[in-house]
Protein backbone atom coordinates (compact mmCIF):
# COMPACT_ATOMS: atom_id res chain seq x y z
CA UNK A 1 0.00 0.00 0.00
CA UNK A 2 1.35 3.16 -1.00
CA UNK A 3 0.83 6.04 1.61
CA UNK A 4 0.63 9.80 1.96
CA UNK A 5 2.82 11.16 4.79
CA UNK A 6 4.07 14.94 6.04
CA UNK A 7 7.72 15.02 6.41
CA UNK A 8 9.97 18.05 7.01
CA UNK A 9 11.18 19.44 3.81
CA UNK A 10 13.60 22.19 5.68
CA UNK A 11 14.09 23.27 9.41
CA UNK A 12 12.58 27.25 9.61
CA UNK A 13 15.13 29.59 8.78
CA UNK A 14 13.03 32.57 11.08
CA UNK A 15 9.69 31.60 11.23
CA UNK A 16 7.89 28.80 9.99
CA UNK A 17 6.47 28.80 7.05
CA UNK A 18 4.63 25.93 4.79
CA UNK A 19 7.71 25.72 2.47
CA UNK A 20 9.43 23.90 5.32
CA UNK A 21 6.85 20.76 4.72
CA UNK A 22 6.57 18.53 2.10
CA UNK A 23 4.02 15.40 1.37
CA UNK A 24 5.39 12.17 0.09
CA UNK A 25 4.18 8.85 -0.99
CA UNK A 26 5.63 5.64 0.78
CA UNK A 27 5.32 2.03 0.92
CA UNK A 28 3.19 0.84 3.68
CA UNK A 29 4.84 -2.48 4.88
CA UNK A 30 2.50 -5.47 5.37
CA UNK A 31 0.55 -5.60 8.69
CA UNK A 32 2.61 -7.80 11.32
CA UNK A 33 1.29 -9.84 14.27
CA UNK A 34 0.87 -7.16 17.21
CA UNK A 35 -0.15 -4.34 14.89
CA UNK A 36 -3.09 -2.72 13.80
CA UNK A 37 -3.36 -0.97 10.42
CA UNK A 38 -5.71 2.00 11.30
CA UNK A 39 -7.19 5.03 8.28
CA UNK A 40 -6.42 8.20 10.21
CA UNK A 41 -9.67 10.79 10.71
CA UNK A 42 -8.45 13.07 12.70
CA UNK A 43 -4.84 14.40 13.43
CA UNK A 44 -4.22 17.09 16.62
CA UNK A 45 -2.10 19.97 15.86
CA UNK A 46 -0.12 20.79 19.10
CA UNK A 47 2.61 22.76 20.61
CA UNK A 48 4.47 20.22 20.50
CA UNK A 49 5.11 19.58 16.77
CA UNK A 50 6.49 23.05 16.68
CA UNK A 51 9.12 22.46 19.58
CA UNK A 52 10.29 19.44 17.05
CA UNK A 53 10.87 21.59 13.85
CA UNK A 54 13.99 23.49 14.07
CA UNK A 55 17.85 21.93 14.34
CA UNK A 56 17.89 21.96 17.90
CA UNK A 57 14.98 21.51 20.20
CA UNK A 58 14.30 22.49 24.23
CA UNK A 59 17.32 20.48 25.73
CA UNK A 60 15.35 17.25 27.90
CA UNK A 61 12.14 17.56 25.21
CA UNK A 62 10.90 14.96 22.32
CA UNK A 63 14.00 14.82 19.74
CA UNK A 64 13.77 17.34 16.82
CA UNK A 65 12.24 15.64 13.56
CA UNK A 66 15.32 15.11 11.30
CA UNK A 67 15.03 16.52 7.97
CA UNK A 68 12.79 14.26 5.81
CA UNK A 69 11.83 12.24 9.04
CA UNK A 70 7.60 12.07 8.86
CA UNK A 71 5.74 14.36 11.61
CA UNK A 72 3.98 12.01 14.21
CA UNK A 73 1.51 13.63 15.99
CA UNK A 74 -2.24 12.44 18.24
CA UNK A 75 -4.55 10.99 16.09
CA UNK A 76 -8.09 9.27 15.86
CA UNK A 77 -8.92 7.05 13.27
CA UNK A 78 -10.69 3.85 12.21
CA UNK A 79 -9.15 0.14 12.71
CA UNK A 80 -9.23 -1.29 9.15
CA UNK A 81 -7.45 -4.76 9.70
CA UNK A 82 -6.10 -6.03 13.41
CA UNK A 83 -3.29 -8.90 14.06
CA UNK A 84 -3.35 -7.57 17.49
CA UNK A 85 -6.42 -9.82 19.77
CA UNK A 86 -7.35 -6.64 21.88
CA UNK A 87 -8.05 -4.49 18.61
CA UNK A 88 -10.53 -5.38 15.90
CA UNK A 89 -11.32 -3.70 12.27
CA UNK A 90 -13.86 -0.82 12.75
CA UNK A 91 -12.45 0.10 16.28
CA UNK A 92 -11.72 3.83 16.99
CA UNK A 93 -8.72 4.20 18.50
CA UNK A 94 -6.05 6.81 19.54
CA UNK A 95 -2.55 6.66 18.78
CA UNK A 96 0.67 9.03 17.80
CA UNK A 97 1.11 8.50 14.22
CA UNK A 98 -0.98 11.59 12.84
CA UNK A 99 0.30 13.77 9.62
CA UNK A 100 -0.47 10.44 7.44
CA UNK A 101 -3.50 8.70 5.63
CA UNK A 102 -2.92 5.14 6.85
CA UNK A 103 -0.55 4.44 9.70
CA UNK A 104 -0.02 0.87 11.19
CA UNK A 105 0.38 1.30 15.17
CA UNK A 106 1.62 -1.42 17.73
CA UNK A 107 0.00 -1.67 20.72
CA UNK A 108 1.99 -1.11 23.64
CA UNK A 109 4.19 0.51 20.86
CA UNK A 110 5.94 3.85 21.03
CA UNK A 111 4.09 7.06 22.56
CA UNK A 112 4.83 10.79 23.19
CA UNK A 113 6.58 10.70 26.45
CA UNK A 114 3.75 8.48 27.93
CA UNK A 115 1.16 10.13 26.12
CA UNK A 116 -0.73 8.36 22.98
CA UNK A 117 -0.60 4.61 23.33
CA UNK A 118 -2.76 2.65 21.06
CA UNK A 119 -6.10 3.14 22.82
CA UNK A 120 -9.97 2.02 21.77
CA UNK A 121 -12.42 4.95 22.44
CA UNK A 122 -15.68 4.76 23.31
CA UNK A 123 -18.45 6.07 20.80
CA UNK A 124 -20.87 7.10 23.40
CA UNK A 125 -18.90 10.04 25.36
CA UNK A 126 -18.30 12.23 22.03
CA UNK A 127 -17.46 12.58 18.47
CA UNK A 128 -14.04 11.06 17.63
CA UNK A 129 -12.30 14.93 17.55
CA UNK A 130 -13.63 15.13 21.08
CA UNK A 131 -10.80 12.86 21.97
CA UNK A 132 -7.90 15.19 20.45
CA UNK A 133 -9.83 17.99 22.52
CA UNK A 134 -11.70 18.04 25.26
CA UNK A 135 -12.08 14.58 26.43
CA UNK A 136 -8.31 13.88 25.06
CA UNK A 137 -4.55 14.98 25.89
CA UNK A 138 -6.03 18.96 25.61
CA UNK A 139 -8.74 18.44 28.26
CA UNK A 140 -6.60 16.62 30.42
CA UNK A 141 -3.67 18.59 30.66
CA UNK A 142 -5.86 21.70 31.23
CA UNK A 143 -7.47 20.25 34.04
CA UNK A 144 -4.20 18.88 35.70
CA UNK A 145 -2.80 22.48 35.49
CA UNK A 146 -5.64 24.02 37.76
CA UNK A 147 -6.41 20.84 40.17
CA UNK A 148 -2.80 19.26 40.79
CA UNK A 149 -0.65 21.39 39.92
CA UNK A 150 -1.92 24.91 41.04
CA UNK A 151 -3.85 23.19 43.44
CA UNK A 152 -7.09 25.87 43.05
CA UNK A 153 -8.76 26.53 46.42
CA UNK A 154 -12.13 28.34 46.63
CA UNK A 155 -12.18 32.29 45.85
CA UNK A 156 -8.93 31.91 43.67
CA UNK A 157 -8.99 34.58 40.94
CA UNK A 158 -7.54 33.04 38.07
CA UNK A 159 -6.00 34.07 35.29
CA UNK A 160 -5.39 32.33 31.82
CA UNK A 161 -2.80 33.16 28.78
CA UNK A 162 -3.81 31.78 25.71
CA UNK A 163 -6.92 31.53 26.52
CA UNK A 164 -8.88 31.02 22.73
CA UNK A 165 -6.47 28.15 22.28
CA UNK A 166 -7.21 24.43 23.06
CA UNK A 167 -5.72 24.01 26.19
CA UNK A 168 -6.68 27.55 27.47
CA UNK A 169 -10.02 27.93 26.78
CA UNK A 170 -10.35 24.45 28.65
CA UNK A 171 -8.41 25.68 31.44
CA UNK A 172 -10.52 28.90 31.52
CA UNK A 173 -13.70 27.40 31.48
CA UNK A 174 -12.70 24.54 34.09
CA UNK A 175 -11.68 27.42 36.53
CA UNK A 176 -14.95 29.29 35.57
CA UNK A 177 -17.32 26.41 36.26
CA UNK A 178 -15.63 25.65 39.62
CA UNK A 179 -17.11 29.44 40.74
CA UNK A 180 -13.60 31.23 40.44
CA UNK A 181 -13.46 35.37 38.63
CA UNK A 182 -11.40 34.47 35.34
CA UNK A 183 -9.67 36.22 33.18
CA UNK A 184 -8.36 35.28 29.92
CA UNK A 185 -5.93 37.18 27.43
CA UNK A 186 -5.41 36.41 23.75
CA UNK A 187 -3.78 38.24 20.80
CA UNK A 188 -6.81 39.38 18.55
CA UNK A 189 -10.16 41.56 19.33
CA UNK A 190 -12.33 38.16 17.88
CA UNK A 191 -10.67 36.22 19.97
CA UNK A 192 -11.06 38.85 23.57
CA UNK A 193 -15.48 38.68 22.31
CA UNK A 194 -15.08 34.91 22.53
CA UNK A 195 -13.70 34.90 25.75
CA UNK A 196 -16.12 37.41 26.77
CA UNK A 197 -19.26 36.07 25.40
CA UNK A 198 -19.29 32.67 24.40
CA UNK A 199 -17.05 31.38 26.97
CA UNK A 200 -18.37 34.44 29.74
CA UNK A 201 -15.14 35.13 31.30
CA UNK A 202 -15.27 37.84 34.01
CA UNK A 203 -12.55 39.66 32.03
CA UNK A 204 -10.27 39.19 28.93
CA UNK A 205 -8.18 41.67 26.84
CA UNK A 206 -5.95 41.60 23.88
CA UNK A 207 -2.54 41.49 24.64
CA UNK A 208 -1.22 43.93 21.83
CA UNK A 209 -3.43 47.09 23.03
CA UNK A 210 -0.61 48.00 25.57
CA UNK A 211 1.28 47.78 28.27
CA UNK A 212 0.51 43.97 29.58
CA UNK A 213 0.87 44.64 32.95
CA UNK A 214 -1.50 47.29 33.22
CA UNK A 215 -4.16 45.77 30.92
CA UNK A 216 -4.12 42.60 33.22
CA UNK A 217 -4.37 45.37 36.60
CA UNK A 218 -7.26 46.75 35.16
CA UNK A 219 -8.91 43.42 34.75
CA UNK A 220 -7.99 42.31 38.06
CA UNK A 221 -7.44 45.22 39.83
CA UNK A 222 -6.79 43.19 43.18
CA UNK A 223 -4.32 41.07 41.77
CA UNK A 224 -4.88 37.09 40.94
CA UNK A 225 -3.84 33.79 43.14
CA UNK A 226 -3.48 31.56 40.03
CA UNK A 227 -2.10 32.10 36.41
CA UNK A 228 -2.13 29.23 33.88
CA UNK A 229 1.11 29.94 31.53
CA UNK A 230 0.52 29.08 28.29
CA UNK A 231 2.64 31.71 27.12
CA UNK A 232 6.38 32.76 29.29
CA UNK A 233 8.16 35.44 28.54
CA UNK A 234 6.44 38.93 29.37
CA UNK A 235 3.19 37.17 30.31
CA UNK A 236 4.94 35.35 32.94
CA UNK A 237 7.19 38.91 34.31
CA UNK A 238 3.39 40.46 34.43
CA UNK A 239 2.18 37.65 36.82
CA UNK A 240 4.81 37.64 39.00
CA UNK A 241 4.22 40.95 39.64
CA UNK A 242 0.17 40.70 40.05
CA UNK A 243 -0.11 37.74 42.30
CA UNK A 244 -0.69 38.16 45.36
CA UNK A 245 0.90 37.02 48.27
CA UNK A 246 1.29 32.32 47.88
CA UNK A 247 -0.14 32.93 44.51
CA UNK A 248 0.81 29.64 42.23
CA UNK A 249 1.44 29.18 38.52
CA UNK A 250 1.49 26.61 36.46
CA UNK A 251 3.69 26.35 33.90
CA UNK A 252 2.14 24.41 30.66
CA UNK A 253 3.81 26.02 27.68
CA UNK A 254 5.66 28.82 26.28
CA UNK A 255 4.58 29.18 23.08
CA UNK A 256 6.03 32.95 22.29
CA UNK A 257 9.27 31.75 22.07
CA UNK A 258 8.00 28.40 19.72
CA UNK A 259 8.04 30.30 16.23
CA UNK A 260 11.78 31.54 16.24
CA UNK A 261 11.46 34.48 18.21
CA UNK A 262 13.89 35.71 21.05
CA UNK A 263 12.20 35.98 24.57
CA UNK A 264 13.36 37.20 27.11
CA UNK A 265 12.52 35.43 30.61
CA UNK A 266 10.85 37.13 33.88
CA UNK A 267 13.05 40.07 34.88
CA UNK A 268 11.45 40.23 38.47
CA UNK A 269 12.06 36.52 39.77
CA UNK A 270 12.69 38.23 43.07
CA UNK A 271 8.78 38.55 43.36
CA UNK A 272 8.52 34.84 43.70
CA UNK A 273 10.65 35.08 47.01
CA UNK A 274 8.59 38.70 48.31
CA UNK A 275 5.39 37.11 47.82
CA UNK A 276 5.85 33.43 48.66
CA UNK A 277 5.24 32.39 45.20
CA UNK A 278 4.98 28.83 43.94
CA UNK A 279 5.77 28.29 40.00
CA UNK A 280 5.42 24.53 38.66
CA UNK A 281 6.56 22.90 35.86
CA UNK A 282 4.18 20.18 34.49
CA UNK A 283 3.65 17.08 31.91
CA UNK A 284 -0.09 16.12 31.89
CA UNK A 285 1.87 12.48 30.92
CA UNK A 286 3.22 12.43 34.72
CA UNK A 287 -0.27 12.34 35.85
CA UNK A 288 -1.71 9.43 34.74
CA UNK A 289 -3.54 8.70 38.53
CA UNK A 290 -5.96 11.53 38.10
CA UNK A 291 -6.88 11.17 33.94
CA UNK A 292 -9.96 9.44 35.02
CA UNK A 293 -11.24 11.80 37.10
CA UNK A 294 -10.37 14.26 34.52
CA UNK A 295 -12.09 12.80 31.76
CA UNK A 296 -15.29 12.31 34.15
CA UNK A 297 -15.63 16.14 35.19
CA UNK A 298 -15.04 17.33 31.39
CA UNK A 299 -17.20 14.72 29.65
CA UNK A 300 -20.44 15.41 32.16
CA UNK A 301 -19.42 19.33 31.67
CA UNK A 302 -19.59 18.58 27.62
CA UNK A 303 -22.97 16.43 28.18
CA UNK A 304 -24.63 19.05 30.21
CA UNK A 305 -23.27 21.67 27.63
CA UNK A 306 -21.67 23.72 29.86
CA UNK A 307 -18.24 23.23 28.64
CA UNK A 308 -17.47 24.29 24.64
CA UNK A 309 -14.82 23.07 22.27
CA UNK A 310 -14.38 25.14 19.50
CA UNK A 311 -12.26 23.87 17.24
CA UNK A 312 -10.84 25.36 13.94
CA UNK A 313 -10.29 22.44 11.28
CA UNK A 314 -8.04 22.39 8.00
CA UNK A 315 -9.54 19.40 5.18
CA UNK A 316 -7.22 16.88 4.00
CA UNK A 317 -3.32 16.51 4.68
CA UNK A 318 -2.28 18.66 2.06
CA UNK A 319 -3.90 21.67 4.19
CA UNK A 320 -1.37 20.25 7.55
CA UNK A 321 1.03 22.53 6.71
CA UNK A 322 -1.30 25.66 6.72
CA UNK A 323 -2.86 24.20 10.01
CA UNK A 324 0.84 24.35 11.99
CA UNK A 325 1.82 27.71 10.56
CA UNK A 326 -1.34 28.99 11.47
CA UNK A 327 -0.94 27.54 15.00
CA UNK A 328 2.48 28.96 15.56
CA UNK A 329 1.11 32.40 14.29
CA UNK A 330 -1.94 32.40 16.35
CA UNK A 331 -4.18 32.84 13.67
CA UNK A 332 -6.32 30.04 15.00
CA UNK A 333 -9.32 29.56 17.70
CA UNK A 334 -9.71 26.73 19.68
CA UNK A 335 -8.35 23.48 19.39
CA UNK A 336 -6.28 22.86 15.75
CA UNK A 337 -7.63 19.69 13.59
CA UNK A 338 -6.84 18.15 10.22
CA UNK A 339 -9.61 16.03 8.93
CA UNK A 340 -8.45 13.49 6.32
CA UNK A 341 -9.94 13.22 3.60
CA UNK A 342 -8.22 9.85 2.15
CA UNK A 343 -8.36 10.42 -1.64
Amino acid sequence: MVNRELTLARHPRERLAVECFAIVERELGPIQSGQVLVRNLWTSVDASVLLRLREVGPEGYLPPFALGQSLIGLAVGEVCESRCSEFAAGDLVTHIYGFRDYALVRAGGETLAGVGSLRRIRRDLGAPEDYLGALGHTGITAYVGLIAVAGLSPGDVVWVSAAAGATGSVAAQIAKLRGHVVIGSAGSDDKVDYLLNELGLDAAFNYHDGDLRSLLRRSAPHGIDVYYDNVGGGHLEAALYELRNNGRVALCGAISGYDGEHTVGPRNMFQIVVKNLTLRGFRAGAYAAIEDEAKQAIGEWLRQGRLKMRSTIYEGLERAPEAIVGLARGANMGKTLVRSVVP
